[in-house]
């Protein structure tokens, strides 16, 4: 009999003894475990689902706090912070831990794994008893049967009527003795019944074992039949089975096509050489039960696989192929009839490659370095490859870090003193510059001559004197900051005469005041100390003792341009500020780890425990907002646990993500309640915007609400883990411009209305319009009848006031700030006024409206499974069908940049609809071009990838990455 054929039977036969095993013992046990979906769960009378233990949390005496209690009182406190790590932060996730799915527990001996599940089922049985005393009005004494020692309903059956009576001695009604004593002897009942049915359950047991044993031979049969018939091999005798005529595990052997060290970035192959059983070559085809696994980091390695040849000699060979993107240990297993082969599962390392520029950055980011004269600076920089590993640095002449220094104002080069060290540890490298002048300077940092990926930023230049300065000022408690200054330029015009102002600095925010006698002042602009508000150096004025000029923009207002003596020590108090406002780092990572970190610490001190309710599914706006229109901020902190009306089933998570997801699309979803809108109807892939022409009934009150559902999707992902929500919406850039307070320009009809950006803004800021008569007013009209409604100046008497080549770009931000802002001020008021319920304006405008979409709804998630199911292709050739193998083993290692990067390429946008793949329209199509190793070509307009033919996986590699990252169109050679 084949060896697989033997451990099919022997699994069999095993899965049958361990079957049986199990409902012995759970007839013995009275309860069912379901070790498939969630370890620890149990049952009393009827079935609960799994989000049993949260669901009944309430009930118990225990919360959060009490796990490390419990685990000290039972001699398990050595394993607090392991249980952390994995998540377990409370009694009930301790009740329902699995400790088999968590590698940190791995490395643990089987004694300490024994200990700890012995623990996890002694309080799943302190729990069954809780919930049983619960069901029947007996919780108060809890307590006193574990005084008894009674931890589990098995020992609740054996207890004592004497102990009974003492336990409810205080009840001289003697009510609860009597509910005690029916309930203990309905217990006894029920285990009697199910100790009965042991007796059948060891009947089929021995009988199916005898029938197992009296079936080996004639599985043995029909083992050596099926594996003739499932190969191609049909003139094969039967007798050559016995004489070793099959594939050998044992005999096999693999060649790599490789030596290592290899890198990332490639398509690596090796060949799988099979022999039979007498030592003969075994010709292979896709019929045979072969099985290539390929795992990265518990990941599954998609691969292509090319069985046999017409050339004799390698019809034993099968070729693999896979694509490597991330660097470290791969773990390759070749099975034949789910044996592994000799040597299998093979480790095969990859090692990172080489620094590329556009993904290695700074740490710690900040726009403005502030740093002292003749003080050598430190910058860490994190050096990654094309792929985004983490890659080690080495001395190349070719291609090295450099800085280049410029003097604001003067463009002066400077050559500050560099030093560079590496850390192989943590291959972080940090370069310290030592500038020997004071000022203001612009720096860019290189590799090779390309900039970093946020290698641009300006230093000031601090004396000692400067320094010690602003470290006072940081120091101070009270916020008298100020230093005169004069003011140049606001709201968009060059004062003929500077006028005299003194700026005052808070950690909050900078004011511009202007005083009429000394006594009497004047508050003229205010910014906050946030990442919106920049600082522009530029140069010197020579009117006033060569003052230095600097501009500040915060993106909401007109900039303002100043000069004043003292600049430097403004600009590096501001930064200084704003560094600890958000946590010391301008990167998007670090900012988002600030503000989760300020999130849990501002509501640290509302409960975060369970609060149920009931919501319709088919009316879940008006539904949701009706249940939820009275909750204060502590009601929205707390864990919501949903029931849908008329259906069955607890909330462990499962019910309230679909809550929030079905709720987002009513409310954001344009086809849906109308409170958001795209502005092409047509377009699915559309942004959404705030619809000021919605229905009556759709009031301002639903855009409050929305504001507070998206409050409640950051304030749960700030507590991490499986409370991680994000928004299911694609809001537009101006709308979330407009969140964290930035001033709205005509730029952002590029995203928001891409349409009206091509037919009209785009030619008016290209072109002369001097014959176009436009004026600075703007028509409405019905959509539907497509008649006019009302003329709206954009300025006063702006009908009457022609736009011009010098004034139509204020015109165009005019006309953005009237349809993107003004007319949908009362719905952006009231979203925000819910959104800041629960989050800050200040956190919030920490992040600028890019990073803020990635904030509430998170990177693109992109599903090849999804895409696979909902995708065309044109083209039937045997050629073609191999490129388009290939191409689904290079996509499957994809990450999520080059997976964006793609759809840019093939659709025009880096996004997919809310629905995924299924929502493009039209479908994305593959298809086959009529070329040969050239690079892949698309059409955005019909959402289609032509895809040339090519003479290797590797080949097709190299041009599909040349094609999406460089956007070539057209036909060029690979």
């Amino acid at each position: 009999m084949a060896d697989g054929y033997k451990r099919q039977f022997l699994l069999l036969v095993l899965c049958t003894s361990l079957w049986l095993e199990q409902m012995l013992a759970e007839s013995y046990d009275g309860h069912q475990r379901d070790d498939g979906q969630q370890q620890g769960q149990y049952n009393n009378h009827h079935h609960h689902n799994h989000d049993y233990y949260h669901h009944h949390q309430q009930q118990y005496p225990y919360d959060g706090s009490d796990l490390s209690v419990w685990l000290e009182k039972h001699r398990l406190a050595e394993y607090t912070d392991l249980l952390s790590s994995a998540g377990v932060s409370s009694l009930d996730q301790f009740a329902a831990f699995d400790e088999k799915k968590h590698k940190s527990f791995q490395v643990l001996s089987t004694l300490e794994l024994g200990k700890i599940r012995r623990a996890i089922n002694l309080l799943q049985g302190e729990k069954q008893l809780q919930e049983w005393l619960h069901t029947r009005g007996l919780l108060n004494y809890f307590s006193s049967l574990k005084a008894l020692s009674v931890e589990n309903l098995t020992h609740l059956n054996q207890l004592k009527d004497e102990h009974l009576r003492m336990i409810t001695q205080h009840d001289r009604s003697q009510k609860d003795y009597l509910t005690f004593k029916k309930a203990i002897a309905d217990l006894r009942a029920k285990e009697k019944k199910e100790l009965g049915s042991i007796y059948r359950y060891w009947v089929v047991f021995v009988w199916l074992m005898f029938s197992a044993i009296v079936g080996l031979a004639m599985m043995s049969l029909y083992g050596t039949v099926t594996w003739f018939q499932t190969t191609p091999n049909s003139k094969t005798r039967f007798l050559d089975f016995f004489i070793g005529k099959y594939p050998a595990p044992q005999s096999c052997r693999v060649i790599w096509d490789w030596t290592e060290p290899q890198f990332v970035g490639k398509t690596m192959t090796f060949t799988v050489k099979f022999y039979q059983k007498n030592g003969k070559p075994y010709p292979v085809s896709n019929y045979d039960n072969i099985v290539v696994e390929i795992l990265h980091l518990g990941a599954k390695v998609t691969t292509t696989i090319d069985f046999g040849s017409e050339e004799p000699e390698k019809s034993n060979e099968a070729r693999v192929s896979f694509t490597v993107h991330r660097s470290g240990e791969y773990l390759i297993s070749v099975l034949v009839g789910f044996m592994h082969i000799k040597g299998s599962p093979f480790k095969k390392s990859f090692q990172p490659g080489a620094i590329d520029a556009t993904k290695t950055k700074f740490m710690n980011y900040s726009s403005t370095v502030v740093c002292t004269l003749g003080t050598s600076h430190p910058l860490m920089i994190e050096t990654r490859d094309m792929f985004g590993n983490l890659t080690p640095y080495k001395t190349d002449h070719q291609n090295y870090f450099k800085i280049r220094v410029r003097e604001t104002g003067t463009n002066c080069r400077h050559n500050p003193v560099t030093q560079i060290f590496y850390d192989t540890t943590s291959k972080r490298l940090t370069m310290h510059i030592c500038m020997e002048k004071g000022g203001s300077f612009q720096a860019v940092v290189t590799y090779g001559d390309v900039k970093l990926k946020n290698g641009e930023f300006n230093i000031l230049v601090l004396n000692l004197n400067d320094t010690t300065r602003v470290k006072k000022n940081l120091a101070k408690r009270s916020h008298d900051i100020w230093y005169e200054a004069r003011l140049l330029s606001c709201n968009h015009e060059r004062l003929e005469k500077p006028k005299k102002v003194y700026v005052y600095m808070s950690p909050k925010q900078l004011t511009l005041k202007e005083y009429y006698f000394f006594l009497f002042s004047k508050k003229l602009f205010t910014f906050r100390v946030c990442p919106s508000t920049k600082f522009y150096f530029n140069g010197f004025i020579n009117q006033y003792d060569n003052e230095p000029v600097f501009t500040i923009d915060d993106g909401s207002q007109p900039p303002v341009v100043l000069a004043a003596k003292e600049r430097n020590i403004i600009a590096a108090t501001f930064t200084s500020f704003l560094l600890k406002n958000i946590g010391g780092s301008e990167t998007f990572q670090d900012k988002q780890n600030f503000f989760n970190h300020e999130i849990r610490q501002l509501h640290h001190k509302r409960a975060h425990d369970r609060l149920q309710f009931t919501t319709n599914r088919h009316n879940i706006l008006q539904s949701s907002y009706k249940v939820t229109k009275n909750f204060d901020v502590s009601d929205w902190c707390r864990n919501f646990e949903i029931t849908f009306f008329g259906e069955e089933g607890l909330d462990w998570g499962g019910l309230r993500r679909e809550w929030f997801e079905i709720l987002c699309t009513e409310l954001f979803d344009p086809n849906a309640s109308g409170l958001f809108k795209r502005f092409a109807a047509d377009d699915s892939q559309g942004l959404v915007h705030p619809n000021n022409k919605r229905l009556l009934t759709q009031k301002p009150k639903y855009y409050e609400f929305a504001g507070k559902i998206v409050a409640k999707c950051l304030y749960e992902s700030s507590l991490g883990g499986t409370y991680k929500q994000l928004v299911k919406a694609k809001f537009s850039r101006s709308f979330l411009a407009q969140l964290i307070g930035l001033r709205v320009n005509y730029k952002y009809f590029e995203t928001d209305d891409p349409e009206l950006y091509k037919t009209k803004i785009l030619y008016i800021e290209e072109n002369d319009v001097s014959d176009m008569e436009l004026t600075f007013s703007e028509e409405e009209y019905n959509e539907e009848t497509g008649q006019l409604i009302r003329v709206v100046d954009l300025i006063p008497n702006g009908s009457k006031i022609l736009v011009t080549n010098k004034n139509k770009l204020w015109y165009l931000d005019l006309l953005a700030e009237h349809r993107l802002s003004a007319s949908v001020k009362e719905e952006v008021d009231s979203f925000l006024r819910g959104l800041n319920e629960l989050i800050p304006d200040n956190l919030l405008s920490i992040f600028d409206e890019n990073e803020l979409e990635l904030l509430m709804c998170g990177t693109g998630n992109y599903s090849i499974t999804d895409f696979r199911q909902h995708h065309s292709v044109c083209g039937t050739s045997p050629a073609f069908g191999k490129v388009l193998d290939w191409f689904w083993t290079i996509v499957a290692s994809f990450t999520e940049e080059q997976m964006a990067r793609l759809l840019q390429f093939t659709t025009g946008c880096s996004q997919l609809p809310p629905g995924g793949f299924s929502e493009l329209n039209p479908k994305f199509q593959i298809t086959a071009a009529p070329t040969f190793n050239t690079l892949p070509t698309a059409h955005t307009c019909f959402n289609q990838l032509c895809l040339p033919d090519y003479d290797s996986i590797d080949k097709f590699h190299k041009a599909l990455m040349i094609a999406i990252n460089e956007g070539n169109q057209g036909f060029g050679m690979v």
